[in-house]
């Protein structure tokens, strides 16, 4: 039987650096997410929460926690960038493997500055930039399953060169499904223009874990039109709960389901809940992940579990 396994992540909590005065403790947001009815939880940003594995399956029993995946970003576009990468795969993945999870999730670093809106470079690829970044994450996500055991799961993500629904489908194209799927975040695809299902429905066998976000469509043609940065886009509330924004999460869930019952999707997928906010008061998030976890429950889909 086909599950739909549902968690949260520090993104969440309105973090999105290992340090930073603005966010929360870690051992608030453990003990947040934890009493919000939530059992799985992503790493976040490596080094937010303890690095030790010792230390962090200590703080994760504590909670009846348990780690989904970690988080990486690479650049493997540019020329040399490949020791840089593999460096920050290292540690994500080791910590991983070593607290339980079986997932890397790996980001595209973004054109440019998510705060500044500096154009760090050209938003468009070459061909032989495309085949550098397909090719390297080929080769990453085998060396990671080889000496790691997890599995990478690639991010498209707003102002990256993975954005767009046609530039998730190069990407695909040029990826091999041994080793690099997708982690389908639904905000990101619709804040870019992108049909979640319509990727879903063309690609299942691609589709290995899932973030569950919405986009507030008003805020995003704001955003469009003036072409702002993502991280400005995000402090004008791009990023909405649930049932409040795009897309709709029941059609969603119930193609995922479906496609899982018919094995043509990985029958035990993850589908961690995120919403953007960085930074946010302190008190927001609890109350917005306690509503989330309700709405999600019901959506009437039977094989969603937060166990």
């Amino acid at each position: 039987m086909s599950v739909i396994r549902v968690g949260s992540a520090p993104d969440s909590w309105g973090v999105w650096f290992p340090e930073d005065p603005q966010q929360i403790p870690y051992e608030r947001f453990l003990d947040e997410v934890s009493a919000s009815g939530y059992e799985w939880i992503e790493l976040g940003p490596f080094g937010y929460l303890p690095t030790d594995p010792q230390k962090l399956t200590a703080e994760l029993e504590a909670r009846n926690l348990k780690l989904s995946a970690g988080t990486v970003f690479e650049h493997l576009h540019q020329d040399d960038a490949w020791d840089a990468v593999w460096t920050q795969i290292e540690d994500v993945a080791k910590l991983t493997a070593a607290v339980g999870g079986k997932h890397v999730v790996v980001i595209p670093e973004m054109w440019r500055d998510p705060s500044t809106g500096a154009v760090l470079e050209d938003r468009n690829l070459t061909a032989d930039q495309w085949r550098k970044k397909t090719e390297g994450m080929n080769e990453l996500g085998k060396l990671m399953f080889e000496q790691y055991g997890v599995k990478a799961q690639y991010h498209p993500h707003a102002d990256s060169h993975v954005d767009t629904e046609e530039n998730v489908y190069r990407f695909l194209d040029g990826t091999s499904s041994e080793f690099v799927n997708l982690c389908l975040d639904t905000g990101h695809i619709s804040y870019c223009g992108g049909d979640n299902i319509a990727i879903i429905e063309r690609a299942p066998e691609r589709i290995g874990y899932l973030h569950l976000k919405q986009v507030d469509e008003a805020v995003r043609n704001e955003v469009m039109a003036e072409d702002l940065p993502f991280g400005e886009a995000v402090k004008l509330g791009a990023m909405i709960e649930p049932p409040l924004g795009i897309p709709a999460m029941p059609p969603l869930l119930e193609t995922v389901e479906r496609l899982a019952t018919e094995g043509r999707l990985t029958a035990d997928l993850f589908a961690i809940v995120e919403q953007d906010m960085y930074p946010c008061p302190v008190y927001a998030p609890m109350p917005i992940a306690q509503r989330t976890r309700h709405y999600l429950g019901s959506c009437g889909i039977p094989t969603l579990t937060f166990t």
